[in-house]
């Protein structure tokens, strides 16, 4: 059995998350045997490196958002020549980015939200696209700062000394439609999910509030959007450079014929980790438990170094 140090917390916008996240893994790998203790990760460096001293085996990374998704731990975790789970430095950094996610996908044909990166000074005091449109962070997670406009809303989007997610905003066209989302566990996609919720779109607290969304799984849609989905989650997973598992999202408008009201909207290369969450619930769904899918990604860990 392996020494497992589990990374959860950090110091971006999802600490939250990442703290359920860390404590359901940290407990799933002890009932697999493992030694498997939690360290809170913060922006003390020092104090990770001695929290890593002696060395685990392997480190679970069950951090989110910036820091602990975009690149930047993978890099110490490199540097310490230590195996992690998930994505390494490159992976994590591309997928963090929503805007160069979509350009490599639009290079590969996938059908994307027609979208434009704009500094914030500008979303704050014009239209930048037609309403209706929506406005979202170029770098984060767990949909924080995504806001949609609608075409009678009179004041601006956000107010620029108030944003808090960069200096750029990613604004798209707003699609309306059904939300799918699509596992990766490896080289193979595992279904297909609809979340039905009520409301604007797939907000934080339908995301991670009991009783704000309900996941219909397999997602009821025609066999050649399920098909689609499938395939454009694992081409994402492969061309982005994930490994271990990723997460991809997608709205689908039905009202277009075959699958041309699929579009893709972002990979998330470490999603939430709760048994309850969407990537193990459908692992679960294929026949894979949540305290299996931990220790398989624990045996895959692997480092850059």
């Amino acid at each position: 059995m392996a020494r497992v140090a589990v990374l959860y917390g950090g110091w971006s916008a999802e600490r939250p998350v990442s703290q359920m996240s860390g404590k359901a893994v940290e407990t799933a790998l002890r009932s697999r045997g493992h030694d498997a203790y939690l360290v809170d990760v913060t922006r003390d460096l020092p104090a990770l490196i001695r929290a890593l001293d002696p060395r685990p085996d392997v480190v679970f990374n069950a951090l989110h958002g910036q820091g602990g998704e975009d690149g930047t731990i993978q890099g110490v975790l490199d540097m310490l020549g230590l195996p992690y789970t998930h994505s390494g430095v490159l992976a994590s950094a591309i997928a963090m980015s929503k805007p160069v996610t979509k350009r490599l996908l639009e290079g590969l044909g996938v059908r994307t939200p027609r979208g434009i990166v704009v500094p914030r000074d500008e979303v704050a005091t014009r239209h930048v696209l037609p309403p209706p449109y929506v406005v979202k962070p170029a770098a984060e997670g767990s949909s924080f700062g995504v806001r949609i406009v609608r075409e009678n809303d009179n004041v601006p989007p956000i107010e620029a000394g108030d944003w808090t997610f960069g200096e750029e905003v990613l604004v798209e066209e707003y699609i309306g439609g059904r939300d799918l989302t699509v596992g990766v566990m490896g080289d193979r996609a595992l279904t297909v999910t609809e979340i039905r919720h009520d409301h604007g779109f797939f907000d934080y607290d339908a995301k991670y509030i009991s009783g704000h969304a309900r996941h219909i799984l397999p997602a009821a849609v025609p066999q050649e959007v399920f098909d689609e989905a499938m395939r454009i989650a694992l081409l994402a997973h492969r061309t982005v450079g994930c490994r271990g598992v990723s997460r991809s999202d997608f709205v689908y408008d039905d009202r277009q014929p075959g699958t041309e009201g699929l579009y893709f909207l972002e990979i998330n290369n470490q999603p939430g980790f709760t048994p309850m969450s969407l990537v193990p619930e459908q692992a679960e769904h294929m026949g894979i438990g949540f305290a299996e899918l931990c220790e398989w990604l624990v045996e895959n860990a692997s480092c850059s170094a």
